[in-house]
């Protein structure tokens, strides 16, 4: 993958990716991050809060947790299932990798696009197409890490996954 445009602060928090390349895909965005966009929803953050705050979103029933255990949950909620640590693209699926640090708090979440390549949404900032899914787990001392993938999930892959998510009241 070629870089198109090279970003400071993506070169400066991921010199893997930038080593691989990656493909700018969007511009800011605060409404939706990582999680959301890995669960192929774009309007509003997902994040487990331990209460409710407005513009922010954690499926009923699954614990208000940073725990794989809940994330997995989480996805579950959205028809994906646990796949352990088979990343490998197959046909017929999407896949979610889950990025954790080594005390196993979940900090980042990626999509597997139809081509193998993966995507990501960089917290408030942009959206960035990469490949492979290590390329966002180190990062230099001192910059914020999403440690390194733990679980993969995966689920049918339908025509346009991303859903406009509309929470419970």
């Amino acid at each position: 993958m070629v870089t198109s445009v090279n970003d400071a602060e993506i070169d400066r928090v991921f010199p893997a990716a930038f080593d691989i390349g990656y493909c700018l895909r969007s511009n800011i965005d605060p409404i939706y991050n990582c999680i959301a966009w890995a669960a192929g929803v774009t309007n509003i953050w997902w994040w487990p809060d331990p209460y409710l705050i407005p513009g922010r979103f954690w499926p009923i029933g699954v614990p208000r947790q940073q725990t794989l255990q809940a994330f997995i949950q989480a996805y579950a909620t959205v028809g994906y299932a646990d796949c352990g640590m088979d990343g490998t693209l197959e046909r017929g699926y999407e896949k979610v990798a889950i990025y954790a640090t080594p005390d196993g708090r979940p900090q980042h979440a990626a999509r597997q696009l139809l081509d193998g390549v993966w995507t990501s949404k960089l917290g408030q900032y942009k959206d960035i197409h990469h490949t492979p899914p290590a390329g966002l787990e180190t990062s230099p001392k001192g910059a914020a890490s999403y440690g390194s993938v733990v679980r993969y999930m995966k689920r049918e892959r339908r025509q346009n996954n991303i859903w406009c998510f509309v929470p419970p009241r």
